[in-house]
């Protein structure tokens, strides 16, 4: 797991691997819980995957982090997995 950004007691990371691993997405935790976002790309907005023990303000606020940040997350994601 690679941390590629840290922000407001969030934590986002991707996870190298297999090149199946898609679509793109981060996870981003924080001492509550964890979310799983997929990144989307130009055509599409970042959107929720799964949220796990999160309380529902801090998911929305992961996914503002994410959609801040779509372009660098996604360049991350392409350099671990190269899609």
């Amino acid at each position: 797991m690679v941390t590629v950004h840290r922000e407001f007691g969030f934590r986002v990371v991707i996870y190298p691997g297999a090149r199946e691993h898609g679509p793109p997405h981060v996870h981003v935790f924080n001492a509550d819980g964890e979310v799983k976002v997929s990144i989307g790309d130009a055509d599409q907005a970042p959107r929720l995957l799964l949220v796990v023990g999160m309380r529902r303000q801090d998911a929305a606020r992961a996914l503002r982090i994410v959609e801040a940040r779509q372009e660098t997350f996604l360049a991350r994601w392409r350099e671990y997995h190269g899609t």
